[in-house]
């Protein structure tokens, strides 16, 4: 049993809190209103400000004698009190972070120890406007007005209102880091002096090696008029403009929140996700390590152990080691530099040849990766003239990505060929234990492996397949001779979509898969497989109504219900039991069933002048299907990627989940692990990773690293 100490107001507990915590000037506070009780590893107190207790504010206890640098975050209760609990044994720091407030004093603390704190309040509006979340003050950007859409500006003619917003949001410019920090509402110094703001903008998006990718969507599709508009919101936030809303302090389920970081990779790469277990049986590697994917960054894994605090890194082989680096043409970052970084100089700090774009575990507990092992350049059972069943249908000459497969317990690492390129991918609930995969939303297919065949003879080509998207326009419920995209719909024939699954999932409801299309407004499409996929498989298409548009990452709920990010600044669920009217057919398009779409609007402040809507800028978006975190089963979450966390749909609100420290935490994934169903909270979590591409943007600056990232739900902000 751990011992239990308790704080209790008063002389009696000022003086233990003396005791335990050493000299008086390290104590920020030596007055408690409430009793509060501890673990000898945990850190409890109460924090009081100028008018008394502080609730709903942050303590954050930070300590580097461990392997890699660990915090732990927690929020106070409505009388000020808080317990940090189950620390590791080290030296830490301890301090109060909140709206409305100033960092307090970093104060020397060690498990074990009662310490009241004192919260320090902000003098003015600019000093508290520093703790804000991005969304604050990106969501001063001014959106030019619809008028000046349609070829009535300097705006492409062919660039629609709401293409504007997809851009600027979660499918283009925070669709690779947050905007709206201190390092974005700023410009960086060494980047050089300019006529005005908007030239300083033209350099800075053609630094480092996704200057090529930036200046393409700005100057080229959007015609260089964003240039404008950031040049005036850095230049109005350097005169002292300051947000036109403010944050509410964490409420309700949002303070019972525990976030845990640990560092891990490099202050020069980043990770674009990470894995903790299998999402269908989410007890799967309970308390072990987690993978991270670094996607082009690099080929040094980084593999976290959160029982011992350490990282470790596993050194991706290629099969072909004749390949050079996954950069340039056909990739989404170069392998040069439109100008030199700000930050790195020339330095090229990108070097990837695996570009390892996600994982998932197993059932058995090995991991599989969206990898590359070769190059381009497919096998010839991919290509015309083959006699594999889906290369007969439909050739695939090339993949810049294929899979791969670690085993935790040996380390050996297994390169699986596939014809089909992979972006995400996901398990199925079928008795094959079927590997869909996406190819990322451009021309392709969407491609699976069938894991237990694989398993059975070892033989990747025959165990793989592939088909196009096929809907079925001519009504006659199979698969027939199909018109290409954009060609007119014949009505003896199906037609192809022209684009395939971003995000990729299989439905456990009926193990149909559905998949997310980037586009304006942008679809969800559900693949129905059939008997045998590579000629029987059909889609159906569902486009975004407004008020929503711009799907990014989705995911799908034990009932078949599809949850997806969206740019309009919604959580969007689409339920196919909802429409009315046939699902297939010449009229069945993607605009036939809106009422089955619903739309839920995320927290934070939104653009002005464009009616109601949060700037929010989701990335993906995750269903716990398990209950793996604690609202319940069946809730939809979302990458909250200007809010620093994540946020979740629950009994018809939106809780947030922030990470307070480092400001700047943006995801592009999660995932959710129960490592003991016996021991409540502390046996089942959230697991993510810092997923954005430019680390040295967060709080701290160059030298920080990305972070791997736990949240647990306790059922009060006192459970220890």
């Amino acid at each position: 049993m751990r011992m239990t100490r308790a704080l209790y107001s008063g002389a009696a507990a000022v003086a233990l809190a003396l005791a335990l915590s050493g000299p008086p000037s390290q104590l920020q506070a030596q007055t408690a209103t409430a009793a509060v009780a501890i673990d000898n590893d945990d850190i409890g107190g109460v924090v009081t400000g100028p008018n008394g207790p502080e609730a709903g504010v942050w303590v954050i206890a930070e300590t580097r004698d461990l392997p890699t640098r660990y915090a732990k975050m927690v929020v106070t209760d409505d009388q000020g009190r808080y317990v940090v609990p189950d620390l590791p044994k080290a030296k830490y720091k301890v301090w109060v972070r909140g709206y409305g407030l100033v960092d307090s004093a970093k104060v020397d603390a060690q498990p074990g120890q009662q310490l009241n704190l004192r919260a320090v309040a902000a003098k003015s509006d600019a000093e508290a406007a520093k703790y804000y979340p991005a969304i604050y003050w990106y969501s001063m950007l001014k959106i030019p007005p619809q008028s000046d859409f349609g070829g009535s500006s300097d705006i492409p003619a062919k660039v629609k209102f709401t293409d504007w917003l997809n851009n600027m949001k979660n499918n283009g410019c925070i669709g690779c880091h947050q905007l709206g920090q201190l390092s974005t509402r700023t410009l960086p110094e060494g980047i050089g002096k300019f006529a005005n703001s908007a030239e300083a903008w033209v350099r800075r998006v053609s630094s480092g090696q996704s200057g090529e990718q930036m200046v393409n969507l700005l100057a080229g599709q959007l015609g260089g008029v964003p240039f404008r508009y950031y040049g005036e919101w850095t230049d109005r936030i350097a005169k002292g403009e300051l947000p036109h809303t403010k944050p509410t302090r964490p409420q309700g389920q949002e303070r019972n929140v525990v976030v845990t970081t640990w560092d891990w990779g490099t202050p020069k790469q980043y990770l674009h996700d990470l894995i903790a277990s299998d999402r269908r049986f989410p007890t799967v590697n309970a308390y072990g390590p987690v993978f991270g994917s670094p996607e082009y960054s690099t080929d040094a894994w980084p593999i976290l152990d959160p029982k011992t605090h350490t990282v470790t890194y596993f050194n991706a082989p290629m099969a072909d080691k004749t390949v050079g680096a996954a950069l340039g043409p056909g990739h989404a970052a170069s392998n040069r530099q439109v100008a030199p970084s700000p930050y790195w100089g020339t330095e090229l700090v990108w070097d990837t040849k695996t570009n390892n774009h996600n994982a998932m575990f197993d059932r058995h507990g090995r991991v599989w990766f969206a990898a590359r092992g070769r190059g381009a350049n497919n096998p010839s059972f991919c290509n015309k003239g083959s006699e594999h069943p889906s290369a007969k249908r439909f050739p695939v000459p090339k993949s810049n990505r294929q899979l791969a497969m670690l085993d935790p317990k040996t380390m050996k690492y297994t390169f699986i060929d596939t014809c089909f390129q992979t972006h995400h991918l996901q398990f199925g609930y079928d008795k094959n234990d079927t590997l869909w995969t996406s190819s990322g939303g451009g021309t392709g297919v969407v491609g699976w492996l069938n894991l237990k065949m694989y398993q059975e003879t070892g033989d990747a080509a025959r165990s793989q397949g592939w088909t196009p998207l096929i809907l079925d326009t001519n009504g006659n419920g199979k698969r027939d001779e199909y018109t290409e995209p954009n060609q007119p719909l014949d009505p003896n024939k199906d037609q192809r979509l022209g684009q395939v699954f971003y995000a990729v999932m299989p439905n456990p409801a009926d193990n149909s898969v559905w998949g997310t299309i980037r586009r304006n407004p942008g679809a969800v499409v559900r693949l129905e497989p059939g008997s045998n996929p590579s000629e029987t498989a059909l889609a159906e298409i569902y486009n975004v109504p407004m008020p929503g548009f711009g799907p990014r990452g989705g995911d799908i709920d034990s009932q078949g219900v599809v949850w997806v990010s969206l740019a309009s600044g919604h959580m969007g669920a689409f339920d196919r039991r909802k429409c009315k009217g046939p699902l297939n057919g010449p009229k069945a398009t993607g605009d036939h069933c809106p009422e089955g779409w619903s739309f839920y609007q995320y927290p934070g402040p939104g653009f002005q002048g464009i009616g109601p809507n949060s700037a929010e800028s989701s990335y993906y978006t995750w269903v716990d299907q398990h209950n793996t975190f604690g609202l319940g089963r069946d809730v939809p979450m979302s990458t909250a990627n200007l809010m620093d966390g994540l946020v979740a749909y629950t009994d018809g609100k939106m809780v947030s989940l922030r990470v307070p420290y480092p400001m700047g935490f943006y995801a592009k994934g999660f995932d959710g692990r129960i490592d003991d169903p016996k021991a409540g909270w502390k046996g089942r979590g959230l697991w993510t990773s810092s997923g954005d591409r430019t680390p040295w943007l967060q709080e701290g600056g160059k030298g920080m690293t990305p972070m791997a990232v736990q949240f647990q739900l306790r059922p009060d902000p006192l459970a220890k």
